[in-house]
């Protein structure tokens, strides 16, 4: 896999940009410090009317292989309900029906909705990041995503984007590597 080209990016160290972040995505960046390799977790503003994945690899020149979408499962067993994250390359999709259903012991499963999901994390929609979910969420991470160099994720709001190595996403509390995650889009 390639290192992620740049178009038009101005890119900055993260944990020194936090007006670039997400209060949850700041704070996470703060609070896992010791963790988590910062130098290499770089942010950069983008146009936020171009966040979501397609539009935004067309204008800034980021392969489809190298930004990965987050998303926020609603996982109900026994009338209770328990959230997750899971992300998968852009080139795929999460198998949340199968693997993640079965993963997280779940009866039935499905997309978060949308208010639900921005009220939950605390960042918009379009910009959920892995990085400052609430602690107890499962984050479940595709093994392409993680052995990637190089990755893209939302950055918690609209108007910018994380660059950073795809292992460091493993080093989040309750992250976990689920080998065939994410499923090829048929094209």
């Amino acid at each position: 896999m390639l290192g992620c080209v740049t178009v038009n990016v101005v890119l900055r160290p993260a944990a020194d940009h936090p007006e670039l972040l997400a209060a949850p995505t700041a704070k996470a960046l703060a609070e896992h410090a010791d963790a988590l390799p910062l130098a290499r977790i770089e942010v950069g503003a983008i146009d936020p009317a171009l966040a979501d994945t397609a539009a935004f690899c067309a204008e800034y020149g980021v392969a489809l292989h190298e930004s990965a979408n987050c998303v926020v499962v609603a996982a109900k067993r026994a009338g209770q309900t328990a959230f997750a994250a899971c992300l998968v390359l852009a080139t795929t999709r999460a198998d949340i029906n199968g693997l993640v259903r079965r993963h997280l012991g779940a009866r039935k499963i499905s997309f978060a909705p949308m208010d639900e999901a921005v009220a939950r994390t605390g960042m918009e929609y379009g910009g959920i990041t892995p990085v400052g979910l609430p602690a107890h969420w499962p984050v479940l991470i595709d093994e392409a995503v993680a052995a990637a160099p190089r990755v893209v994720v939302g950055s918690g709001i609209r108007g910018s984007k994380l660059w950073l190595p795809g292992g460091a996403l493993t080093l989040l509390p309750n992250a976990e590597v689920l080998p065939g995650l994410g499923m090829p889009v048929a094209r």
